[in-house]
């Protein structure tokens, strides 16, 4: 299944494409009337109303689509705090409304002062300088208009993940069988797409049990490294997936084929609990077809399937267990 973007938002246009957007919208203004400065009179009008109406309508669709961080679901608006900036993406969207709010008032006042004109000498004078108006204030916000277009190109890649879902998040230390797992027990291909506070890629899978769908999401780069390996890009994200997670599925590879001695796996797992202290953490063993080991803990095998279904059932049942009534 194609990964799905959690955001529609608009292309961007720059100041000068908007501008252009917009004149060219103007010129195809026509209007006849019974006098020639009458027909002058309403095209020029005409054409500021068209102006400022398409500048309106442009940056009004950007201040729409963008969500409102304060309404956002915490996940979400912590993702956008730490990829994006809340400070920043609030003044960018100020800068929106102020400038087509701006924009609207000098055509306005423009239009009202072509209607009084009484040469047309005076009404192309009258446009020309709110056209010279109007093309400053949009240039005055160009650099609000790259961010946008920045924050949107960064949004597109945010996984599309349901926070009402209740959701599993898979630790452990690279090529453990973390992303097989999530391969194993979704019922449909996880959704995959690259991660904003890495290069690598997160997978998001669903399962559903008794009419029930849960959220598996595996996380390479993000939890399976240690603490002083993370830049603070990464580390600023495991806040956001402490939004998400209501369990942590923490899994090692005791045959250490996956380039990790079990020390350093045991050492990993207790820098997660730390991290994700309020969350219940359930330890699994992987690649029980190569080695069971004497632990309590749940043993499986991604590759083969073996004790996949006995996981599944004992999360379910945790999962079930913080649920309120």
């Amino acid at each position: 299944m194609p990964f799905e973007a959690m955001y529609d938002i608009p292309t961007v246009l720059t100041a000068d494409e908007i501008l252009d957007k917009a004149f060219k919208r103007a010129s195809k203004v026509d209007f006849e009337g019974r006098t020639r400065i009458e027909t002058v009179r309403e095209i020029n009008i005409g054409k500021l109303k068209s102006v400022s109406d398409t500048i309106a309508s442009t940056m009004g669709k950007y201040v729409k689509a963008f969500p409102s961080i304060d309404r956002e679901n915490p996940f979400y608006a912590e993702l956008i705090n730490v990829t994006i900036g809340r400070d920043k993406l609030k003044k960018s969207l100020g800068a929106m409304d102020w400038c087509r709010g701006t924009v609207a008032r000098v055509a306005k006042v423009a239009m009202r002062e072509i209607a009084f004109a009484r040469h047309i000498s005076r009404i192309d004078e009258i446009r020309r300088s709110a056209y010279g108006r109007i093309s400053s204030l949009v240039k005055q916000v160009d650099k609000e208009l790259t961010f946008l277009a920045n924050a949107r190109h960064v949004m597109k890649k945010y996984p599309a993940v349901n926070p009402d879902d209740p959701t599993i998040v898979v630790a452990g230390s690279p090529n453990v069988g973390k992303s097989q797992l999530v391969l194993r027990i979704s019922t449909a291909k996880p959704r995959v797409a690259v991660y904003p506070f890495t290069t690598q890629e997160i997978s998001v899978g669903t399962f559903e049990k008794k009419y029930f769908r849960y959220q598996v999401i595996d996380t390479p780069g993000l939890l399976d490294r240690e603490l002083s390996e993370r830049n603070p890009m990464e580390l600023r994200g495991i806040l956001a997936l402490k939004h998400l997670a209501d369990v942590v599925l923490f899994m090692f590879d005791p045959t250490e084929s996956c380039g990790y001695p079990m020390a350093q796996q045991e050492h990993l797992l207790e820098t997660v609990k730390k991290e994700f202290s309020s969350v219940p953490i359930v330890e699994v063993e992987n690649k029980s077809d190569m080695t069971k080991t004497k632990s309590d803990r749940i043993k499986i095998s991604a590759e083969t399937g073996a004790g996949i279904q006995k996981l599944v059932d004992h999360l379910v049942v945790l999962l079930k267990s913080q649920q309120p009534l």
